[in-house]
C-alpha cells in the first residue's frame, strides 16, 4: 500500500493533473492517480502546454471522479485545493495519511493571454517544488525504512538457518 497515492482537486483539470504528472515522472514505480470532486470535461489545454514545457507529457490524461477510488487503499490522499479538502469524501478503503498542499487555481487567472500563461507556469513550478519535496522528505524516507526492514528481515532469516 505504501506505493499508492491519490491527488485530489475540484475539477481534476489543472493542479491535480500537474501533480500526478510530476510525481509519476520522478517515481514511475509508484501507483499515482488524480481525481476531482466535480471533474471537468477535459484537462485544461494550458496545463498540458506548461507541463510539456517542463518535459512532462500529460496530454493523455483525462479528468476522473473521486468516486471511482473511494473503496481503494492508499498510502496518501493529497488535496491540492481548499474546496477538495473541505469536500474530501470518506474512503471505505484504508488511507494511511491525508495531506493538504494548497495551490492557487491557474484556471481562474485573468489578464492577457501571456499573463494567464505565466500564472499557469508559476503554479506548475510551485507544484513541482512541493511534490519534489514530498518525494524527497517523505517517500524516500519510507522507501529507505522499508528497504532496511527488508534487509534486516533477510539477514535475520539467513542467520536463523
Amino acid at each position: 500500500m505504501m506505493s499508492k497515492i491519490l491527488i485530489l482537486c475540484t475539477g481534476n483539470s489543472c493542479r491535480s493533473q500537474m501533480a500526478e504528472g510530476f510525481l509519476k515522472s520522478i517515481a514511475p514505480d509508484l501507483e499515482i492517480y488524480s481525481a476531482g470532486t466535480h471533474p471537468a470535461k477535459e484537462v485544461h489545454p494550458k496545463a498540458v502546454r506548461v507541463m510539456k514545457e517542463a518535459g512532462v507529457n500529460i496530454s493523455g490524461h483525462f479528468p476522473k471522479t473521486v468516486d471511482q477510488f473511494q473503496d481503494q487503499n492508499f498510502a496518501y490522499v493529497i488535496t491540492v485545493c481548499d474546496s477538495a479538502k473541505e469536500t474530501c469524501p470518506v474512503f471505505s478503503g484504508k488511507v494511511r495519511s491525508k495531506l493538504h498542499f494548497p495551490f492557487t487555481d491557474p484556471a481562474i487567472a485573468t489578464g492577457t493571454a501571456e499573463e494567464v500563461l505565466a500564472e499557469f507556469r508559476r503554479v506548475r513550478d510551485e507544484i513541482k517544488d512541493r511534490f519534489l519535496r514530498f518525494y524527497n522528505e517523505t517517500l524516500m524516507s519510507l522507501r529507505l525504512t522499508k528497504k532496511n526492514e527488508n534487509t534486516h528481515t533477510k539477514t535475520q532469516r539467513t542467520q536463523s538457518f
